[in-house]
């Protein structure tokens, strides 16, 4: 029961955050993209988590644990609130682009920009469900072992690999062009996340050192 309360409460919460940034600064209710955004990011989000938490209680709970007052570190306070910012201002000057009509994404982009969204979701997931210590904060837990195999085995950071590709697919998702623009600020935003969480990591969990000389990428192989 304690469980389902959660995930009843957590996909309420996510409806009315996504509610509120969408239709008060779009100053519509009429706004199809908006609507199948959500839609998509309640669809693609509710399976993955029953399935986490059922299978994977601790992980459940774990990730539950969110948002900048759960980090334990002063720098990724500062870096979590820069998130939360990211994501709001990308949401809100989308929907504003639809109240003032600055962009004309065709509908099939718009599909796109969805397929996106549910994409970078269902691989953060993915991440969770090969590594059930990946938490919402940046901590190392008691008797935590190192994940190197499956997607760690391709690059350092899939998870922020799953977020920056939602992150990216929201604005066209929203019919905006411009919400793009945002994008970029979002992005140096988790640079700055995963460098200050790989210097958590070598300091605190065994056998980091050697797991960057295994995986050379952070998010893209080849790149970075």
């Amino acid at each position: 029961m304690k469980i389902a309360l959660q995930l009843l409460g957590s996909t309420a919460g996510s409806v009315l955050f996504f509610g509120v940034l969408l239709f008060w600064p779009a100053g519509t209710f009429d706004y199809w993209q908006a609507w199948a955004f959500i839609a998509v990011f309640v669809v693609s989000t509710m399976g993955p988590t029953v399935h986490l938490a059922v299978r994977h209680p601790d992980a459940f709970q774990r990730r539950l644990r969110s948002g900048p007052m759960a980090e334990t570190r002063a720098v990724q306070k500062l870096i979590n609130i820069g998130i939360l910012v990211a994501v709001v201002a990308v949401s809100v000057v989308s929907a504003l682009d639809h109240r003032f009509g600055w962009s004309a994404v065709p509908t099939p982009v718009v599909i796109g920009g969805d397929v996106l969204v549910a994409a970078g979701i269902v691989l953060a997931y993915l991440v969770i469900a090969q590594n059930n210590y990946a938490a919402a904060t940046i901590t190392v837990e008691a008797g935590q072992e190192l994940v190197s195999t499956g997607l760690y085995g391709v690059v350092r950071h899939p998870m922020y690999v799953g977020a920056l590709i939602m992150t990216a697919g929201t604005p066209p998702a929203l019919g905006s062009y411009w919400g793009l623009v945002v994008v970029v600020p979002s992005v140096l935003v988790f640079v700055a996340r995963i460098l200050d969480e790989e210097k958590a990591m070598r300091d605190e969990l065994a056998g980091y050192d050697d797991y960057m000389e295994q995986v050379h990428y952070r998010l893209v192989p080849g790149v970075w």
